[in-house]
Parts: C-alpha cells; sequence; structure tokens
C-alpha cells in the first residue's frame, strides 16, 4: 500500500539555528509553526538529524525510544505542566494532574473498573446506532459536516448513554469540555482569559454533576451506566465521584472526534486505500486496522507535555544522549516515534500487519488512556458506518478542507455522501 505526502522541503534546522542566534526567543515560534504546517517533515529532519531539540522555551523529544522514556518515567518527567489547571477547574485534584500518587492509582483502578471492557460490544453498538441515526438525517443533502454533524454527537451521545452524563444538553457539555481542555493541553502561553473560561465551565460542570448525583441517589432503579456503578460504590466519596465523572468527557468528547475527522481525511486521500477500507467494512475486526493505520499518518495528538522534575540525561548510553535540567518543559512527540524507522519498518508505507505497541495513540507508561477499550470502539465503528454509505469522498477546498480551532482541535470537514446505506 502507497503513501501520501511523504516530500519534505527540509532545512529547518538551518532555519532554527539562525533565528536563535539573531533572536533566541522568537527561534521556538517557528518550531511551533512548523508542527503546525508540516510536523512529518520537522520530525523527519529532527529525528535524523537532532533528535532531542532543545530551545529555549522546551525541549522536543522525537525517537521511539525516547519519548517512551519520558512517558514512562512519571517520577523524572511528571504532568505537572498541566495539573494544577485542571485541579483548579474541577475544584479539587484529579487523577490525570498526578503522578504515582496513592489517590491517582486508587482512582485509575477504580476507573479502569467501572469502564468495564465487557462493556466494548454494546458501546460499539451504541456508537454505530448513533452514526447511523445522524447519517440518515444528513444523506438526503449528499454531503455531511462531520466534525458538528455525526463525529462529536456521536462522542456527546456516548457520553449520555455510557458515561451517564448528557450534561444539560449537548451544546452545554461541548462548551464545557472545550473550555477546560483548551486551558490545560493548549494554552501554553497561560493566558488568564483562557484559564478563567476553563474555571467557569469547570464550576459550572461539577455543579450540574452534583444536582445529577442527588437525582442518581433517590432513583430506586437507576440506569447502568458508569456514573451508577460509581453511585452504587459505597466506599467513594460524592467529590471524588463528581471530579471523576468531569474528567471522562475532557478525556473523550476532543479527542475522539479529533481521532475520527484525521482517520477519515486520511483514508479518504488513499483512493486504493480507501476501496479496500470500504470492501473490509462489513467485517469490524477487518476494518479497524485500517482506521488505527491511517491515524498512525496524524494523530490527532502530536505531542504531550511533560515538567522535567529533576536534572536527567535522556538517551544515556546513545549518541543522542542529552541533559534535561530539573525545570524543563518536555514534549514528547508520539506522532514522531510512530515514525521511527528504527522501530516501526517502512513507516512511510501503509501497512495492516503492525503490532500494537507501534501504535501510540492512547499514550504510554503511567497514564495512558484508561478508557482505551470503549474509546477504540467508538472511533472505529463511527467511522466504518461513514464508510458504510456510498460516495463518501472528499470535496475540493475550502468546503472539504479541515477547520481547525487553535490549530489543534478539528471543527469543520465537510465530505460528500451518498443516499443509500450498504448492510454491514
Amino acid at each position: 500500500m502507497g503513501a501520501v505526502g511523504q516530500t519534505t522541503t527540509g532545512g529547518y534546522l538551518e532555519r532554527y539555528d539562525e533565528a536563535l542566534a539573531s533572536a533566541p526567543m522568537s527561534a521556538f515560534g517557528l518550531v511551533r509553526e512548523w508542527i503546525r504546517s508540516d510536523w512529518r517533515g520537522l520530525f523527519a529532519e529532527l529525528r535524523e538529524r537532532r533528535p532531542i531539540l532543545v530551545t529555549p522555551a522546551f525541549t522536543v523529544v522525537t525517537r521511539h525510544a525516547d519519548v517512551t522514556e519520558v512517558l514512562s518515567r512519571e517520577e523524572i518527567f511528571s504532568v505537572r505542566a498541566f495539573g494544577p489547571r485542571l485541579d483548579a477547574a474541577l475544584g479539587g485534584p484529579f487523577m490525570l494532574g498526578r503522578d504515582a500518587t496513592a489517590m491517582n492509582w486508587r482512582e485509575k483502578g477504580l476507573m479502569q473498573v467501572m469502564l468495564d471492557p465487557g462493556d466494548v460490544a454494546g458501546v460499539r453498538e451504541l456508537a454505530g446506532n448513533l452514526a447511523d441515526e445522524l447519517l440518515d438525517a444528513a444523506s438526503p443533502g449528499g454531503r455531511v459536516e462531520t466534525v458538528g454533524g455525526l463525529f462529536r454527537p456521536v462522542a456527546l451521545g456516548v457520553c449520555a448513554h455510557y458515561f451517564g452524563f448528557p450534561g444539560p444538553d449537548p451544546q452545554t457539555l461541548s462548551r464545557w469540555t472545550r473550555a477546560v481542555v483548551t486551558d490545560g493541553f493548549a494554552n501554553f502561553h497561560g493566558d488568564p482569559e483562557i484559564q478563567a473560561a476553563s474555571v467557569r465551565a469547570g464550576t459550572e460542570m461539577i455543579a450540574y454533576l452534583r444536582e445529577r448525583l442527588a437525582e442518581y441517589r433517590a432513583a430506586p432503579d437507576p440506569p447502568d451506566d458508569v456514573f451508577a456503578r460509581l453511585v452504587r460504590s459505597s466506599h467513594v466519596p460524592d467529590d471524588r465521584i463528581l471530579i471523576n465523572m468531569a474528567g471522562l468527557p475532557l478525556g473523550f468528547v476532543e479527542s475522539a472526534p479529533g481521532a475520527m475527522t484525521e482517520a477519515v481525511e486520511q483514508l479518504l486521500m488513499r483512493p486504493e486505500v480507501l476501496a479496500e477500507a470500504v470492501e473490509a467494512a462489513g467485517d469490524p475486526e477487518r476494518f479497524d486496522r485500517y482506521v488505527w493505520e491511517a491515524l498512525r499518518f496524524n494523530p490527532f495528538f502530536k505531542l504531550l507535555p511533560r515538567l522535567c522534575e529533576r536534572d536527567h540525561v535522556l538517551a544515556a548510553g546513545t549518541p543522542r544522549a542529552t541533559p534535561i535540567p530539573a525545570g524543563t518543559f518536555v514534549l514528547a512527540a508520539p506522532a514522531s516515534a510512530m515514525f521511527d524507522a528504527d522501530v516501526v519498518p517502512e513507516p512511510g508505507e501503509f501497512r495492516l500487519d503492525r503490532p500494537a505497541h507501534h501504535h501510540l495513540f492512547f499514550g504510554h507508561g503511567h497514564h495512558a488512556c484508561l478508557g482505551v477499550h470503549p474509546a477504540r470502539v467508538v472511533v472505529s465503528e463511527t467511522v466504518r458506518r461513514l464508510l458504510l454509505r456510498p460516495g463518501v469522498r472528499l470535496l475540493p477546498p475550502p468546503e472539504g478542507a479541515v477547520e481547525r480551532a487553535l490549530g489543534i482541535f478539528p471543527d469543520r470537514f465537510v465530505v460528500g455522501l451518498g443516499t443509500e446505506r450498504r448492510e454491514g
């Protein structure tokens, strides 16, 4: 299977070094822009020539071994870079902002039990039914705005029916999650207005969940959703139920639609691969491999932030060994790691035989996604239901281009759509 978009102009390091010599604090702005405009070209050059790039503002880590070292050494590379912002939004400590503490271990284990892998079949059916309803409504028009008209509503529907967290309405829940996630993971400059919006959203979210908790406790026969399971776990204090429930959409409502958008765009860019994927769409097990390999070519999370807690030599014992001083803001690049030819054979080729450890979509190590099992099937099943519709195709820009908020979050992606549904 062929590759798409593998060419690059190169020369990034020369331009970076020139900027660094003349205006040191402007040089890192170039890196940020290149990550948005040509991350594969930039990372390819870095992996080859400077795999650990030290800038005045942050350090970028691009090789597979080094990325996994950063993500698996939580005692050295912590989540303290964004944890306090999540705590501020939710009004208390949240496990995602903690590293190997008793609370983190206890509540991560608790939520992994609540998000039972045995739920996968039911969650897949739920996502598929939600997707079909939305596609049935869109198909007479011959196109669908996939982010707002399919991917995000499916994610919000899963929040409502599986998590037990519908929000006052889907639009409000969507607004809350965008505000908190933007501050926690995209507000690198610490903009106070973004931080204030996050705290307002989080306060509203917790207040809503408190009312819903009272409703669950009063209900004689609550539904078997994640919220109800937490309520039945009588040893869990109310404040911990509320904060952990608030964390579920924060880790899902942005990332799941983001992954769906990137995977669909990559499949539609490859006509031969798309034809094979459509042929495989009648068999979910066969089809899912196309989604995850497509997503490798443009993963939603390209960088994962960490803070170096003490002096450390990264990649010690190798030619790329680099001292990382305490206090360094480190950006581990799983998007780059998945193209490291030392680990991933023929990284520029679209291959369906890659083992799971070549895919870093759900993180790695201590903070790997705890809801990976339901999240995987929601993403892949929604994409499958879309491709079961004849005539799904890219539209010419500007209508067919992916529009992104803050250059990160997909907000609009219109594709052509047939008017019938294949069985599958």
